[in-house]
């Protein structure tokens, strides 16, 4: 690998004249402006190098009514403004030589606005809010996966390539070495890996990275899952962050470690305060709990995330909180001081990150604003309680299937807030259309199931 080590990650500005250097030292060839869509999927036009002067002016544009989520044909121009600090040689487009970079971009209108469409800006504009009430917000995501074997052909199969679980090492678990070339790349581009290890299901994985302020997070997932697929690649192997690929085994969940700051401290930590837990952390708690059912469409958007949130496969269900245990929907790490953080269980990776994060600090702002206590901590193992035993102490579920979950969010000012109005409808509309997709497809399971039987 290309030894990339002194391109700036300290957090300070690139200059124009830096990115030039580096496009004429690297033997950089194309430049790919990088985007999401409302899905979150990665999108990206790729214009020859010499054009870096037009993308640091803001000159290139793209037809936004090609994107889901974005503009009519009527109304299609916009602009890419390229976050200039986001600038990254890209490990594995390196051929004989010849590198790409790419540029995160936010989306512009044509008469120089940010696009309210763009989950981006969207963040972006939540940010401001809790700015103003004097908070900024810090997220460590866990985004787990799986590795898929291919065919022959080079068809994905669902067929892993260990029987590894937990912890587990080489020669069961044959993705160490994948894993080991993820946690490299991810490295020469910037991330401060914290740990890396199988997890529990045959061929599911999981790399940590340090947390980050939530715009930053929202990019750093994003390169990640990009990051993963590419190196899986090489491997000739899949990775996917779908939520549950395998019936009867876990699936993949992306829990969330947020904390609050103000002035420069952790809110959410008082030391004379029970359990160390400021008023600011106990009241972000209350927001995330009484909101989450109506942002779970949005920290859990497709189908099948609800195949994954069911009991008896360690995913968090139950809307209570908790000091340590792990059976609740939001937990309180041991860690406190500038370490102090909540961590929120039920997303899952196939999210869209600049959105889930937007609807988790609007969540958490609104407790805090409108000082909403949680219950008691639950410290018993809720998935061991019976649904009396659940029903007297009040522990409510999340959404049974992404039907129900749209139903909460569609009555929900926190969710509209969290998005605005155009990704809340754009939003509401294509989940809309693919749980009904979803809803009259006849499935594998129905013709194993009636087929013969009718």
């Amino acid at each position: 690998m290309t030894d990339f080590k002194h391109m700036r990650l300290d957090g300070k500005q690139f200059t124009r004249e830096e990115i030039k250097s580096l496009i004429k030292e690297y033997n950089i060839r194309f430049i790919k402006l990088q985007f999401v869509d409302i899905n979150g999927q990665v999108k990206n036009m790729s214009v020859p190098s010499q054009q870096i002067d037009k993308v640091l002016n803001n000159e290139i544009m793209l037809d936004g009514s090609s994107i889901k989520g974005f503009r009519s044909i009527e109304t299609s121009d916009m602009f890419f403004h390229p976050d200039i600090n986001s600038f990254q040689i890209l490990p594995w487009r390196n051929k004989d030589g010849v590198n790409a970079a790419r540029l995160i971009c936010d989306i512009y209108n044509a008469d120089g606005t940010p696009f309210e469409g763009c989950p981006r800006c969207n963040l972006k504009r939540v940010m401001e809010a809790a700015e103003k009430m004097g908070f900024s917000m810090n997220i460590g995501p866990e985004a787990e996966f799986f590795l898929f074997s291919k065919d022959k052909d080079g068809n994905v199969t669902t067929d892993t390539q260990d029987r590894a679980g937990y912890y587990d090492v080489g020669p069961e678990d044959l993705g160490e070495d994948v894993r080991s070339d993820i946690v490299l790349t991810l490295q020469e581009m910037g991330f401060d890996i914290e740990a890396s290890h199988h997890e529990v299901a045959d061929g599911q994985h999981e790399i940590d990275f340090r947390y980050a302020d939530i715009l930053t997070a929202a990019d750093n997932v994003t390169t990640f899952r990009v990051a993963v697929k590419a190196v899986a690649a090489q491997h000739n192997l899949h990775a996917t962050f779908m939520p549950k690929p395998i019936f009867g085994i876990n699936g993949s969940g992306m829990h969330c470690n947020v904390s609050l700051f103000k002035d420069g401290k952790n809110a959410f930590y008082d030391e004379n305060a029970e359990y160390q837990l400021s008023e600011t952390a106990k009241f972000a708690v209350g927001g995330i709990l009484k909101h989450v059912k109506s942002i779970t469409a949005i920290t859990n958007p497709v189908v099948n995330s609800y195949k994954r949130l069911v009991p008896g496969y360690e995913a968090p269900v139950y809307l209570a909180w908790s000091l340590a245990n792990r059976s609740a929907l939001v937990r309180v790490p041991a860690k406190r001081g500038i370490s102090t953080r909540v961590e929120l269980r039920s997303p899952d990776p196939s999210c869209n990150p600049y959105l889930a994060f937007a609807a988790i600090l609007e969540a958490a702002l609104d407790g805090i604003r409108n000082k909403i206590d949680p219950p008691a901590p639950v410290e018993s193992n809720i998935y061991k309680l019976t649904t009396k035993e659940r029903k007297k102490q009040r522990i409510d579920s999340l959404p049974g299937s992404l039907y129900e979950a749209l139903e909460q969010m569609d009555k929900s000012l926190v969710a509209r807030a969290a998005l605005g109005d155009h990704i809340f409808s754009e939003f509401m509309t294509a989940k809309k259309k693919e749980w009904d997709s979803f809803r009259t497809y006849v499935s594998q399971w129905e013709l194993d199931k009636y087929l013969e039987r009718y």
